[in-house]
């Protein structure tokens, strides 16, 4: 079964996600648990967690069909030890977040070699970062996303993220989200059935279907390899529908949270409306 949804506001509490992904038909949904622009946030509240909880139970959300995403401040493959820790140290305390939401994954971009280290290094700090993570939490499965290679952030390639899944040490516990308009930007063709054939057996051969733990649906407003990360509308940018309509109609993108990311949220309603009624 395919679970559709979008990137809701949880502003007010987290509970206001639950309200938010209601009230647009969404069968899933992402949210941020904390302020995503800033390092320190109070912890959640007994009653937030709790109505979290309840609502979720209530409309029928289950973990697997939740995506939660981390602060874009993190870079868990930081080249300085400071900014590493502190990257680290809010890593932890999301997941432990999610750990108090009763939730089963955090969809996080893996971080950046800022032109002080090697890719390769970079790549096996971020490893090292989930290794830590992970030890320090319970039942929480680290998302790994892959990004359009905009800058200096590494992912943007499958073989990369292949790269970090191979160190972690509790395969159990990692996990992969794939952008439809990152894969696009970095070069993954997926505007023609042909492109999203050879580009989803590439990603089977390099990672596998079985880390796969969520999607991101867009579409691009830049072209095929811009490295660039520009979402669109569904249809609306240079992928257009016709790799939406074969996600919908693949089996192998059943049971995750597919999430949309789309710059226009008074459209995400007729979005998934739209998705939906693309399944034959």
């Amino acid at each position: 079964m395919k679970y559709v949804g979008a990137h809701v506001s949880a502003s007010g509490g987290v509970e206001n996600a639950v309200k938010n992904a209601v009230e647009i038909g969404a069968k899933a949904f992402a949210l941020f648990t904390k302020n995503q622009r800033q390092w320190a946030a109070a912890p959640l509240s007994p009653k937030s967690i709790k109505s979290f909880r309840e609502l979720c139970e209530k409309h029928d959300f289950q973990p697997f069909q939740i995506l939660p995403h981390n602060s874009y401040l993190q870079n868990l493959g930081h080249p300085e030890k400071e900014n590493l820790e502190k990257s680290r140290d809010a890593f932890i305390d999301e997941l432990q977040r999610c750990e108090q939401l009763g939730l089963d994954r955090l969809n996080f971009h893996p971080g950046s070699h800022l032109n002080k280290i090697s890719e390769e290094e970079c790549l096996n700090t971020i490893a090292e970062s989930i290794n830590i993570a992970l030890d320090k939490t319970n039942g929480v499965i680290a998302v790994i996303e892959n990004t359009a290679g905009q800058g200096t952030n590494v992912g943007l390639k499958f073989e990369p993220i292949a790269h970090i899944i191979e160190r972690v040490e509790d395969k159990s516990r990692v996990g992969v989200c794939i952008d439809t308009c990152h894969s696009y930007s970095a070069g993954y063709d997926l505007a023609h059935k042909e492109g999203f054939e050879k580009t989803f057996k590439h990603f089977d051969d390099v990672i596998g279907f079985k880390y796969l733990k969520g999607m991101h649906l867009n579409d691009s407003k830049k072209e095929l390899g811009s490295r660039v990360d520009r979402h669109d509308n569904i249809g609306m940018g240079t992928i257009g529908e016709e790799v939406f309509r074969l996600i919908m109609n693949d089996p192998r993108f059943d049971n995750i949270p597919m999430v949309l990311e789309t710059p226009n949220e008074e459209l995400w309603k007729q979005e998934i409306e739209l998705l939906y009624s693309f399944i034959q």
